[in-house]
């Protein structure tokens, strides 16, 4: 049995221009018997602050995120980078503001935090969540899920267990897609670069969809594919796994 209350982080990104891997989440989770919540109070959870050396700012941010998911029994978020964030960059913040209350309610809802893949995996303790996704696939594993996290192939095994999916392996598949954060503002060449030799691998594959865990990592990614007019699409992890026979996400 899984946890009691549950509730969704949906990310910035997600929230402000992918919302459907929101409720790809809640889609899934509720088909696998999860009641999970979506508290409207939840902002950012202070990654971008922290990233840019603005940790002070960030206090606020972290405030309001202990206060939005206080008293849940698991908080899940289809993200690696947030999910890290909120692990162990929240605890630095709290530190650093020397406010004994804020570093106890951290402390408290940090460890609740749960990336998709290890929240299924690990908590729910399924591989196989009853997903039908008749197209070939390659993953892409994103940086703060594979470095900061340490889902290892969590999301391959579930990616495996998907009937109809044909998985393709992703050439030099831990190598950073060039995205990170902030990183591809102030270094957008380097950037470019790095994306410029994910998007061959990916293409190089011959899948007809991208995976992966964090919407940022698939936005840069797929703007280069877009403009190489490779026709490969880009797709949620949880996209993937909320579509079943009756409810099939449209790849065409």
């Amino acid at each position: 049995m899984g946890p009691v209350k549950v509730a969704l982080q949906v990310t910035c990104l997600n929230d402000a221009l992918f919302p459907d891997v929101g409720k790809a989440v809640v889609t899934l989770l509720r088909r696998l018997g999860v009641d999970v919540d979506f508290p409207e109070a939840q902002t950012c959870c202070g990654q971008p602050m922290v990233n840019t050396g603005y940790l002070d700012e960030a206090v606020p941010a972290v405030r309001r995120f202990v206060e939005a998911f206080d008293g849940y029994d698991a908080v899940v978020t289809p993200s690696g980078s947030c999910a890290g964030s909120a692990r162990h960059q929240q605890r630095l913040i709290a530190a650093r503001a020397g406010d004994p209350a804020l570093a106890s309610a951290v402390e408290r809802t940090s460890p609740l935090v749960h990336e998709l893949s290890e929240f299924l995996v690990d908590v729910l303790g399924v591989t196989d969540v009853g997903a039908y996704f008749p197209h070939t696939v390659t993953y892409h594993p994103t940086c703060h899920s594979l470095r900061m996290l340490g889902v290892g192939d969590r999301p391959r095994r579930l990616l495996e267990a998907v009937r109809g999916l044909r998985l393709r392996e992703l050439p030099a598949a831990r190598e950073c897609c060039g995205f990170g954060g902030t990183f591809a503002v102030k270094n957008a060449d380097t950037s470019v670069a790095m994306g410029s030799d994910k998007a061959r691998h990916v293409r190089e594959t011959g899948a007809e969809v991208l995976v992966a865990g964090d919407s940022s990592c698939l936005v840069h990614i797929g703007g280069l594919l877009s403009r190489q007019r490779s026709g490969v699409r880009t797709m949620h992890l949880a996209e993937v796994l909320a579509s079943t026979e009756d409810r099939a996400e449209a790849v065409r």
